[in-house]
């Protein structure tokens, strides 16, 4: 079992500094993560259609495998901006890597906020002169400055043998990514290979980052990038990548939990699906449900919300009479029916900070879990005013 830092630690030779330079009016909005060396690094990006000019920015950067730092603001998310937008994206890059002595193609762009408002590029790099000095070893500070809607910061370290792993993130909405999630870097003192590097990354992010789901939005921001150091030399890989896997749950569970408005965290395991893709459809279908949302809400044990969430997966081999269902450990459904049980019961399993629904659907052996947030009216209030407030 991976246990977890506290508090969370920078791997050796990672420093971090975040600023507020007059994005927002006084929440920290720059944030600025580097390494003493190069490092082995890989990426993966959402695949929106409309991507920000640093998505496209870092889509050509990485193709090196090879990361000095990153630097992020909050508040301006840099998309819909066109052909300045990228220029400016290229400024941030350049200005971070003046500061910390560097490339700009060794640094990766990220911004996050609000879609289509030009970037206040001169604030940026003013903001960024002096960084350099101010670099600590907190991920909590590089997690402050790239928050949005987000309640807290998100941060947290973990050790394989030798080395440690960082993970930075941030997201609460416009989250069901096809990659990764809103933004999350995950840093490490390993020494690994760029291939290595890529291989691990897509597939812890296909078992965490890629079944999370706020609300089935996909941003155009989403970002997770992985570097490695070496500085604490070679690790196990295996070790590592498990770790990895661990950490990367971890993350995509504590963004589901800061969801926008969320009260509960859903977690969704179905089990004996025809195969690995179907058990992943049929658990995004319940935990995106908005009336299974709604359910868990208001701690409504209206079980028919599950299997028609079930049931609307049309190209998933579902057989009602193999079907059962149960909501943290109690079961509500058996071989496609109602089961027998108080509504009390599980009307107080479903005010539980955590709801865990599973499900078998007794047709194969390919399993999946899915990570999600309940949908109350805070989710409304703060998506019906994110432009102008």
């Amino acid at each position: 079992m991976t246990t977890f830092d506290d508090p969370p630690a920078l791997p050796r030779g990672f420093a971090c500094a975040s600023r507020n330079v007059g994005l927002k009016p006084e929440a920290r909005d720059l944030t600025l993560i580097a390494s003493e060396v190069d490092c082995a690094a890989a990426a993966v990006f959402t695949r929106n259609q409309f991507p920000g000019a640093p998505i496209v920015l870092g889509r050509e950067v990485i193709r090196s495998g090879v990361l000095r730092a990153i630097v992020v603001n909050s508040k301006v998310s840099n998309v819909a901006t066109g052909d300045e937008g990228l220029a400016r994206a290229r400024r941030m890059a350049a200005a971070a890597a003046r500061e910390l002595g560097t490339e700009p193609d060794r640094v990766l762009v990220s911004s996050t906020g609000v879609i289509g408002v030009p970037l206040p590029i001169e604030k940026i790099e003013a903001g960024i002169a002096g960084m350099a000095v101010e670099m600590q070893a907190d991920p909590l500070v590089a997690a402050l400055g790239i928050m949005t809607t987000d309640t807290h910061p998100k941060a947290f370290s973990t050790r394989v043998g030798a080395a440690t792993i960082t993970w930075i993130g941030k997201g609460a909405g416009m989250i069901e990514p096809n990659m990764a999630t809103m933004l999350v870097y995950i840093l490490t003192d390993a020494r690994l290979a760029a291939s290595s590097l890529d291989a691990m990354l897509r597939r812890a992010v296909d078992v965490s980052l890629n079944m999370l789901s706020v609300d089935t939005d996909t941003s155009t921001s989403d970002t997770c990038a992985i570097l490695a150091s070496g500085r604490a030399g070679d690790v196990d890989e295996a070790a590592f990548e498990q770790a990895l896997v661990a950490g990367s749950i971890r993350m995509a569970e504590t963004i589901a939990r800061d969801g926008e408005g969320a009260t509960h965290l859903i977690r969704v395991r179905v089990r004996g699906a025809k195969n690995r893709a179907e058990a992943r459809t049929v658990a995004k279908s319940i935990v995106n449900s908005p009336l299974v949302k709604t359910m868990v809400a208001g701690a409504d044990p209206n079980v028919g919300r599950l299997l028609m969430a079930i049931g609307k997966c049309f190209d998933a081999a579902i057989v009602p009479a193999r079907t059962d269902a149960w909501i943290n450990g109690h079961q509500v459904v058996r071989g496609g029916a109602r089961a027998s049980f108080e509504d009390s019961t599980v009307r107080a399993a479903l005010g539980e900070e955590v709801v865990q629904v599973d499900v078998a659907l007794g047709v194969g052996e390919a399993d999946a879990t899915a990570f999600g947030c309940d949908l109350t009216q805070g989710y409304v209030e703060e998506n019906a005013a994110y432009y102008s407030s």
